[in-house]
């Protein structure tokens, strides 16, 4: 049952965060906060949530894969690769189990969601021109 509502849990995520993204504004014509087709060979930030980190939270141990607040520009790219045979909540981002998340950032502002993968449970990612 558990798994079952872990599941729930990531849909509704991946439709918020879907909703966050496409309803940030910005000075890009598209108005959204992010690109999603990326062909970047080389990421700005580059992170890996490995194997075995929802086991790890499970039981009590603090994981710290991203920091709790993320300083990038306008044109730079992130990547974010879940190895783990869960997803994750990184901010305005969920990456499902073997998915990896990359994105441009198009657009200033100030974004925070929840982190699974940070101690505090929380990043807050802002974006400057």
């Amino acid at each position: 049952m558990a798994r079952i509502g872990r599941h729930l849990v990531a849909a509704v995520a991946l439709i918020v965060a879907g909703t966050l993204v496409a309803g940030c504004s910005g000075s890009d014509r598209s108005g959204a906060l992010v690109e999603e087709d990326i062909t970047a060979a080389v990421f700005d930030y580059d992170y890996l949530i490995p194997a075995g980190t929802a086991d790890r939270i499970a039981a009590g141990e603090p994981v710290n894969i991203l920091p709790a607040q993320l300083e990038v520009t306008i044109g730079e790219v992130i990547r974010i690769v879940n190895e783990d045979d869960e997803g994750h909540f990184v901010g305005i981002f969920y990456v499902g189990a073997g998915e990896t998340v990359t994105q441009r950032f198009v657009a200033e502002g100030e974004f925070v969601g929840t982190c699974s993968v940070h101690p505090s449970g929380e990043l807050t990612l802002n974006v400057s021109g």
